[in-house]
């Protein structure tokens, strides 16, 4: 019985050891999102075209990211396609700033982050602290792959300008105004992270961090992420290095802009309008 303790103990030792020291990976997500909330409000868009507007733009948001990670720094991308699909007349062309083909720099001991973002042709480098996630640890586990995972949750409150937005939508709509979206009532926030204590990396998809071990799997609103392949130490070295390029801004800034610009496509009523 000794034995066996010391070794279970010689074991542990190991691994602390092991992942001690300079560890490297890669990690492939792949992403789903649902757009059950987004509604047109329009006598002229039916129901029919409703619901192939939503498998549409679902389609739309099914993509691949690829984060490359040691102990302290990734370096998280959306894996590039070679075509991507032009509307024609008879579709329904969004355009969504969604950080496409952005990239996005995390420093976890530094607790900074640095983004390479593309709006409306115009490069910016967003440079700013990474947000202290008060990360609640729950009891569930489960199998991913072939790693154990602990399942975690973040609860976010609706902010002042998610209430406000509110506020000015339910003014318009009483004056009789249309909307192009309808507007749900903002409620706050459950994200639900799955994340494995057999890789100490406090690391994941996006802007997300601060748990014991990398995240696998996360359900954020509409959106689902998961792992479907890491590669831990590969034989050829991985390189991170931080974004340079673009009009270096804060985030604060970065979204001042983006709201700036896409006031200026609204009409009196609040609506986006494309010109061309």
């Amino acid at each position: 019985m000794k034995s066996k303790r010391t070794l279970t103990v010689l074991l542990m030792l190991v691994s602390v050891f092991v992942f001690s020291q300079k560890l490297q990976g890669i990690a492939y997500y792949s992403s789903k999102t649902q757009m059950k909330n987004i509604k047109i409000e329009s006598k002229d868009f039916t129901g029919e075209m409703q619901e192939k507007m939503q498998k549409e733009l679902a389609k739309a948001f099914e993509k691949n990211y690829i984060l490359q990670f040691d102990n302290h720094e990734s370096v998280y991308k959306e894996e590039t396609t070679l075509e991507k699909p032009s509307p024609n007349q008879n579709q329904i062309a969004i355009v969504f700033s969604n950080g496409n083909g952005s990239t996005l720099y995390k420093n976890t001991k530094k607790q900074v982050y640095i983004a390479e973002e593309d709006f409306f042709d115009k490069e910016f480098l967003v440079k700013d602290s990474l947000k202290s996630y008060h990360w609640i640890l729950e009891k569930d586990q489960k199998m991913i792959g072939e790693y154990s995972c602990h399942k975690a949750k973040l609860i976010i409150p609706v902010s002042n300008k998610e209430k406000n937005d509110y506020e000015a939508y339910k003014k318009k709509k009483d004056e009789g105004k249309l909307s192009f979206f309808q507007m749900e009532e903002p409620k706050e926030t459950v994200i639900e992270a799955w994340y494995t204590p057999e890789i100490p990396i406090s690391n994941g998809p996006e802007k997300y961090w601060g748990l014991p071990g990398l995240i696998l799997e996360l359900h954020e609103s509409q959106t689902t992420y998961i792992c479907n392949k890491i590669v831990l130490n590969p034989t050829k070295k991985i390189k991170i290095e931080e974004p340079t390029t673009g009009k270096k801004v804060t985030q604060k800034e970065f979204e001042g802009i983006q709201e700036k610009k896409l006031k200026s496509m609204m009409n009196e009523n609040g609506i986006i309008e494309i010109r061309q």
